[in-house]
């Protein structure tokens, strides 16, 4: 056992510990890949020679000081692959590390019974698809012939998932910088069907990302949607800006953008996240100059607008749209 994925449980006002804990992680081992915006991967290859422990005895030792120096709980995955530690962590609770055998008896056994979904790289399409021909469990699409999968989803992903389901796992764990970002979440009440309170979201997430920006003198070049399901199924998108901003209508623009190209068709949403990243100063940033009046007139009444909740708080200016 010689992977772990951790998923540190971070609340919005902890997100300044998530590089010192990526550190914490490289006490035991260089070899960590940042998965953003609140999990990494750590081939422990290395620390189970040099401390005498295996991995799930090393992930505890990891909770614990993560509990101990920054007051976060985790929770952690392993398996003998970069793909299987991230099912393990799917499974996996607080305060308990699921592991994956390392046998391909175990590992078969271990991956029979769960959905098609747990796969990583599965999205709901695909999931959905493959439950119409009762390819539902990951025992049942590994026991399929290769041909039937690749007619049902394409030669490449089907041969990708055939792979997968047989607890084949060809990936690696690749170190790099996590960039910094800044993210905020818009849970509803209740599972929420209707496109226009999706959009007011939006438009409220983006304005805080926009005004967190702008106070911290930021600028950010891409900004991450993630639509949380009512089923517990996650779709995220990325999309690289034309320029660093910290514009909130800019910011704006695109999260809509995002949320149009999904063709949600109604859609049970729980919750909608948006994510600025790859942040820079905005004094070394570069921009496209404009003659627009209404652009400079926008930009003008939003920095008014800034140091007016600057005085009087983050509420006291917000859009029309969002007024009930």
């Amino acid at each position: 056992m010689t992977i772990v994925c951790v998923r540190f449980q971070l609340p919005p006002q902890a997100e300044t510990a998530l590089p010192g804990l990526l550190g914490l992680l490289e006490e035991f081992t260089p070899v960590v890949e940042a998965l953003p915006p609140d999990a990494a991967l750590a081939d422990l290859r290395g620390a189970e020679r040099y401390f005498g422990r295996g991995a799930v005895e090393l992930a505890s030792v990891i909770r614990v000081r993560a509990l101990a120096l920054y007051g976060v709980d985790c929770v952690i995955g392993a398996g003998p692959g970069p793909m299987l530690a991230r099912v393990a962590l799917g499974a996996a609770r607080p305060g308990v590390t699921c592991e994956v055998p390392g046998d391909p008896e175990g590992i078969a056994e271990f991956l029979a019974d769960l959905p098609v979904g747990a796969l990583p790289g599965v999205g709901t399409a695909t999931a959905r698809t493959l439950s119409e021909y009762g390819l539902d469990t990951l025992g049942r699409v590994a026991a399929a012939p290769l041909s039937t999968l690749q007619r049902l989803v394409g030669a490449r992903t089907g041969r990708e998932l055939h792979e997968k389901a047989n607890g084949v796992d060809r990936g690696r764990v690749v170190p790099n910088g996590v960039s910094r970002s800044l993210a905020t979440e818009r849970p509803f009440e209740r599972d929420e069907l209707d496109p226009d309170r999706h959009r007011r979201a939006l438009l409220s997430a983006a304005e805080e990302l926009g005004a967190r920006l702008r106070a911290l003198d930021k600028v950010c070049r891409t900004l991450t949607l993630t639509v949380r399901y009512a089923d517990r199924s996650s779709t995220t998108r990325t999309r690289t800006l034309k320029e660093p901003t910290a514009h909130s209508a800019a910011l704006t623009r695109t999260a809509y953008g995002m949320y149009e190209a999904l063709g949600l068709q109604r859609a049970r949403v729980r919750a909608l996240a948006l994510r600025a990243e790859s942040l820079t100063p905005a004094d070394q940033a570069s921009y496209q100059l404009t003659f627009d009046p209404v652009d400079e007139k926008v930009r003008r009444i939003e920095q008014t607008a800034d140091r007016i909740r600057a005085k009087f708080g983050p509420g006291a200016v917000i859009p029309g749209a969002l007024v009930a």
